[in-house]
């Protein structure tokens, strides 16, 4: 069987896990992709655009996981470690967004 291993498979994942986290702070696109209504984003569609993106980050993890062998099944319990987890994951495109101070274009 060829493809990644299966420590590939699960360092791919924390990555774009640690990408998908930050990209709502650190682009004004929704999905780094359509222009968000208004020109600007607030933090409503940056926290769905999160849920979005966790969403397809599991989706990701598992394509890799079935790709691998069995799916193994989970229970709510997964989820709210994950949803916590990917929350961490967020907090420097968040710090960088809220809580520094920038300088405003000259």
């Amino acid at each position: 069987m060829g493809g990644l291993s299966q420590s590939a498979s699960v360092w791919l994942v924390l990555l774009v896990a640690v990408l998908a986290a930050n990209l709502p702070f650190l682009t004004e696109r929704l999905l780094g992709l359509l222009p968000a209504p208004g020109g600007r984003k607030s933090l409503g569609w940056r926290l769905a655009e999160l849920a979005v993106l966790y969403g397809l980050t599991g989706a990701v993890g598992l394509l890799f996981e079935r790709r691998l062998g069995q799916i193994a099944p989970q229970g709510w319990e997964f989820y709210a470690v994950t949803g916590a987890m990917f929350l961490v994951l967020a907090f420097p495109g968040f710090t960088w967004r809220y809580l520094v101070k920038h300088r405003a274009a000259a």
